[in-house]
C-alpha cells in the first residue's frame, strides 16, 4: 500500500510539472538570446522577389515579421506564425519567413521598404520571447 501511495504521488506531481511546462510555453515564458539583422522589401538578398517569403507570404509595407534561422524552428521549439516579442522593439512580431540553414541562433526583422531603417539597425543581440 505504502508503495501504492508513493508512486501515486509521483504520477501527481509529474503531471503538475508537465501541466507547469506546457502553460509556460502558451504564455510566452521561453527565451532565447539570438543575433538579430534586418532586410527589406527592396533588398535583393535571396533573389528577384525578395518580398516573398520561404512560406509564399507577400510581405508589405508595416508587416510585422521576421526570418528566423532553422535551428530556431527544429532545435529550440519556434513556429512557424509564433508570435514573438524582441527586446528594444515595440509589438509582437510573426514567425512567416525561414533563412538559409547555414545560419544558427538569428534573426532577420523586416522593415517594409525602408533600407536606411534597416541599415541603421545593423546587427546586435536581442532577446527573444515566445
Amino acid at each position: 500500500m505504502r508503495k501504492l501511495s508513493h508512486f501515486l504521488a509521483l504520477v501527481v506531481v509529474s503531471f503538475a510539472c508537465v501541466s507547469a511546462s506546457a502553460a509556460a510555453e502558451k504564455t510566452g515564458k521561453r527565451s532565447l538570446v539570438v543575433t538579430a539583422t534586418a532586410y527589406n522589401s527592396l533588398s535583393s538578398q535571396t533573389d528577384s522577389s525578395p518580398s516573398v517569403t520561404a512560406w509564399g507570404y507577400q510581405l508589405t509595407p508595416g508587416v510585422k515579421a521576421i526570418a528566423v534561422s532553422r535551428d530556431l524552428l527544429h532545435q529550440y521549439g519556434l513556429k512557424h506564425r509564433d508570435k514573438v516579442r524582441i527586446s528594444g522593439m515595440n509589438g509582437e512580431f510573426v514567425v512567416l519567413d525561414k533563412m538559409h540553414a547555414r545560419w544558427k541562433k538569428k534573426i532577420d526583422i523586416y522593415m517594409g521598404d525602408d533600407s536606411r531603417k534597416a541599415q541603421r539597425f545593423g546587427r546586435r543581440n536581442v532577446t527573444i520571447k515566445w
